[in-house]
């Protein structure tokens, strides 16, 4: 079970995961300059297929083996080439971590597809996701919190200083929760996972980090009670997606010292407005929620809506670096 935030140090604002472009050693020069107080490892999915979420995790499971069909991700009997660029591509990106992070301490931002995302979308062998298999599911969530630890230990050893954050990315959660997630065929969905199991198989995996979790989903109806439940010490969302519904969870989410990451500037080009501008939904939320604005800055991380994969390059650098003004706008004026 992750800790209470108050436990850790968290930076104001951070990125999501994803990047434009192919260069691991411009993303991190990147990244780092950004968020000197709170970089991440960056994902360059424009590399190919191994690079994108599902492919880059698939190659961090534990005995558990992938390979690519025209179809999607499927498991295989043995790593073959699609694992061993997988694992390649990670292995530069953390060599371009680590030249960038010399000397650094404090939080560092890690990510990988959660469970469920990851059930959802990686097919057995008959081609069907691994989500309608309860025993599959299983095996899966096993491989991945094995895989985790020692992925979570190589960037450790990599940054000493470092107090590691891993991020689960869960976009498909609501969908799983409603069974809404589609079939090989597309004529029909895979019946709903039962509330409890998702929360059972998310709290297995958050025990692999030994140390804080945040739960990322830029997907509509982010369920922030389950994700408390399940032990996440922070969620991270798009802030544009927001309805009434969500407030009542969110208050308890912030009572309860649950860090929420919130997504306010765009993923994609656009032009972006001064960044008092930028977190005024924030201000108006705490208001409406009756919350003391002297805890924005202390409950709030700020960071772009989704990841920066289809954005410029000269956008992704100015969205990381207006998430970081904004951040630092909320803390010298909360009201």
């Amino acid at each position: 079970m992750s800790a209470p935030q108050s436990e850790y140090a968290w930076g104001p604002a951070t990125g999501v995961g994803s990047m434009p472009g192919g260069d691991a050693r411009e993303a991190a020069r990147t990244v780092t300059g950004s968020f000197e107080d709170f970089p991440y490892l960056a994902e360059l999915p424009a590399r190919g297929p191994g690079a994108d979420m599902i492919g880059r995790t698939a190659g961090m499971l534990v005995e558990m083996y992938v390979h690519l069909e025209p179809s999607g991700w499927r498991f295989s009997d043995r790593p073959g080439r699609d694992t061993r660029r997988a694992r390649s591509w990670l292995g530069e990106d953390l060599d371009a971590l680590e030249e960038f992070t010399q000397g650094y301490t404090g939080p560092l931002k890690v990510q990988a597809v959660g469970p469920w995302t990851l059930a959802a979308s990686l097919e057995l062998r008959g081609g069907e996701a691994a989500l309608g298999d309860p025993g599959a599911v299983r095996d899966l969530a096993g491989s991945l919190a094995e895989g985790l630890r020692s992925h979570l230990a190589e960037v450790r050893r990599r940054v000493p200083g470092a107090q590691v954050v891993l991020q689960l990315d869960e976009p498909s959660l609501t969908a799983v929760l409603r069974g809404q997630v589609r079939s090989a065929s597309g004529y029909r969905t895979y019946r709903a996972v039962d509330r409890q199991v998702v929360e059972g198989t998310l709290r297995e995996v958050m025990g692999a980090a030994d140390g804080p979790v945040v739960v990322h989903s830029c997907a509509p109806d982010v369920p922030f009670a389950l994700l408390r439940r399940a032990g996440a010490s922070g969620v991270s969302f798009d802030f544009s997606l927001l309805t009434e519904r969500d407030e009542e969870s969110i208050g308890e989410a912030v009572e309860a010292g649950t860090r929420l990451f919130a997504g306010i500037v765009p993923g994609t080009d656009t032009a972006l407005s001064d960044p008092a501008g930028s977190v005024m939904g924030v201000r108006t939320l705490w208001r409406r929620l009756g919350l003391n604005p002297g805890t924005l800055a202390e409950s709030l991380v700020i960071t772009p809506s989704c990841g920066l994969a289809g954005a410029s390059p000269a956008y992704a650098r100015a969205a990381l670096a207006h998430c970081a003004r904004a951040a630092r706008s909320l803390a010298d004026n909360p009201e």
